[in-house]
């Protein structure tokens, strides 16, 4: 390539910047994720500059163009696979003897890594000498992650020869790229770096790249320090898919563990890539919630990050944990995640405390989780609904969930630690068990329903959506117990079949909206699109109710799912009916991975051997799905009082302790 052959950028025209109004596809991307890095590619293994493609450091793109060319050609794609969270292999061919026949003889093999390393390594199958030209194009727009979703992002920099690189400097900072080994000749001018390459008979050369933002060396990713929060948990079983589904989840978690950067041995998750890399704190909570069973140090790590965060002072807001809005689809206004945090604060610390979350550690938190019960009191005030968003917001369903479990657990927490209150929370959960369980339920010719929400004058809001499986999601009290739910018996009963519906259970997972709508999108993202972690927590509130039909269909869609989405199963995919031969349908703008989706595997697993622990007490108590719907399950490596825990459940659905602390005695 000539220096005449350097091209615009594809996406800008005249070098001004692309505005295209779309967010890019990701369904299509290999993500590497090992935060604070990224590496997004195509399955062609090129970087064209096109859409989300790049090395990302902290937000920000670092290298958008990576192309190869030898003996001025771009190899074959050929296969493109993710090797781990953090790294994607791609295979290319060539042939470069134009008398040779159809076989080629050069195999090229490119390992891309999150952590902005590239390793280039040809393969000679030729048995003669290869004397080839090598050349690899590169180029950067430093663009924010938030501008290229936007399509706004700038024309590419100019480049400079740095050292064995090249160097690239705008006002959003400076980034490079060095080589190893020093390439035989770099044009500034085209961006480009060229080797001329010698391989004998059967030879191979590998070529390294290493990406860095303003000159720094590299950043280690949190959930590669030694103070990973995660216990790397396995499962066997009958079902071959266990394995593969709890392995992935658990790389995916570390993957997308943060530090807190003023204090580094607190982190937590981030939601999802490429969208949502930073603080979701609703999501941060469920996730880290749901991976207690991995440890409680993610749990602590998260509970004191937002503990930083919460409103002081006097006024309506004061104790609340801030949070944005979240879109509820076409039925409902946005809703307040900040009221969703706030909610499930108490709740991670009193489960964490239970999964053996050391006293001293819990008594450090529990005044913010009293600052959290003291605003849902207040909030209430004399009635009896919270409502979402405060004020003037809709009585949403979910929400009334979110707040009866907060007020039980807390009061069991509060309780538990010798402090006032828990007499108060009880009183208020009772008051409104009685009355949702009126006000709430819908009655119909096929047993009725719960009502999505209420209106601020009363009007209950009709339509059935994935949000009321909150509704079976009552938290763990001490002793192996659940909390009684805002539904009785046989309304629990309504609700299981009702999920069990094909108008909710695409054959995939459950749909956010009944297909029986008439607003139904199976691509709609709070309108019937299939969310993991709504699902997930309709297993595990299922299997907890004796409902092991239901739970066990639903477990076995997302199964099913996660094998085609080779076990990193994004925030949500198309609520297309699952029918013979067919795969889901990807979302063009979900997060793969995310956070809740991940964890997801570890409450499905973990619900179908029914681990309840109560720490303080000294007990565990194993309730199992009895159907043993995935037949044997073997789960090694969890971590229960911090010690490692294994468990085995048997095809006939009865639970046996392999692995446990020595006074952690089974409880009935």
């Amino acid at each position: 390539m000539s220096k005449t052959e350097a091209r615009t950028p594809a996406g800008t025209e005249g070098g001004g910047p692309r505005r295209t109004g779309e967010l890019p596809p990701a369904h299509t991307a290999l993500i590497c994720v090992a935060l604070p890095g990224l590496a997004i590619s195509t399955q062609d293994a090129q970087l064209t500059g096109e859409g989300l493609q790049g090395f990302y450091r902290a937000g920000r793109r670092v290298l958008s163009r990576c192309q190869v060319r030898i003996a001025g050609r771009e190899p074959l794609a050929v296969q493109a696979r993710m090797t781990g969270a953090d790294r994607a292999r791609f295979v290319g061919a060539l042939r470069t003897s134009p008398s040779g026949g159809p076989d080629p003889d050069v195999v090229v093999e490119r390992i891309r890594s999150a952590e902005g390393i590239e390793r280039i390594t040809l393969r000679s199958a030729a048995a003669r000498l290869l004397r080839l030209p090598v050349e690899v194009a590169l180029g950067t727009d430093l663009a924010d992650l938030a501008a290229i979703a936007a399509g706004t992002e700038g024309p590419e920099l100019a480049a400079t020869v740095h050292g064995s690189g090249l160097r690239w400097a705008g006002s959003a900072g400076r980034a490079q790229v060095t080589a190893d080994p020093p390439p035989t000749d770099a044009l500034a001018s085209a961006g480009l770096l060229r080797w001329e390459v010698e391989m004998a008979p059967r030879g191979s050369v590998t070529l390294e790249l290493r990406v860095r933002l303003d000159s720094t060396g590299p950043v280690r990713a949190a959930g590669r320090t030694a103070s990973d929060p995660l216990a790397s948990a396995r499962a066997t079983g009958d079902d071959p898919r266990i394995g593969p589904l709890l392995t992935t989840g658990v790389a995916d978690l570390r993957a997308l563990l943060v530090h807190d950067p003023a204090h580094p041995v607190d982190t937590h998750l981030v939601a999802g890539v490429p969208w949502r890399c930073g603080l979701a704190p609703a999501e941060a909570l469920a996730a880290a919630r749901m991976t207690l069973p991995l440890g409680t140090r993610l749990a602590v790590g998260t509970l004191r990050n937002l503990a930083r965060t919460q409103v002081t002072g006097s006024g309506p807001r004061a104790g609340m944990i801030p949070g944005p809005r979240r879109d509820a689809g076409g039925h409902l206004p946005p809703g307040c995640t900040g009221t969703e945090a706030t909610l499930l604060f108490p709740v991670v610390l009193a489960e964490a405390y239970r999964w053996g979350l050391p006293e001293r550690e819990t008594a450090q938190l529990l005044p913010t989780a009293e600052r959290c019960l003291t605003w849902l009191r207040d909030t209430v005030g004399e009635g009896t609904y919270l409502p979402n968003p405060q004020p003037g917001g809709p009585v949403r369903c979910e929400t009334q969930a979110h707040a009866h479990r907060a007020a039980l657990l807390g009061a069991d927490l509060l309780d538990a630690l010798g402090r006032p209150g828990g007499r108060g929370l009880r009183e208020w959960a009772r008051a409104l068990r009685a009355m949702f369980r009126r006000d709430f339920w819908i009655d119909d010719l096929g047993g009725g329903r719960p009502a999505a929400a209420r209106t601020p004058d009363g009007r209950p809001m009709h339509h059935l959506g994935a949000a009321c499986v909150h509704l079976l999601d009552t938290g763990l009290l001490g002793g192996g117990e659940f909390a009684p739910g805002l539904l009785d018996r046989v309304q629990t009963e309504h609700l299981a079949h009702l999920l069990g519906t094909p108008d909710m259970d695409s054959g995939w997972g459950l749909r956010g909206l009944s297909a029986k709508e008439a607003a139904y999108n199976p691509f709609g993202h709070r309108g019937g699109a299939v969310r993991v972690h709504e699902t997930a927590v309709a297993v595990a509130g299922l299997a907890a109710a004796g409902h092991d039909k239901h739970a066990g269909a639903l477990l076995g869609g997302l199964l099913a799912a996660a094998e085609a989405f080779q076990y990193r199963l994004p925030d949500m995919y198309a609520g297309e009916v699952r029918v013979e031969g067919s795969i889901p349908l990807p979302h063009p703008a979900a997060c793969r991975p995310a956070a809740t989706s991940a964890a997801a595997a570890v409450l499905l697993l973990t619900a179908l051997a029914g681990i309840r622990p109560d720490v303080p007490a000294g007990t565990v108590t194993l309730r199992p799905m009895r159907s043993a719907p995935l037949g044997e399950v073997g789960l090694t490596g969890l971590r229960v009082a911090g010690s490692p825990f294994s468990v085995r459940v048997s095809r006939l659905g009865l639970a046996l302790v392999e692995e446990a602390a020595d006074d952690l005695q089974l409880g009935l």
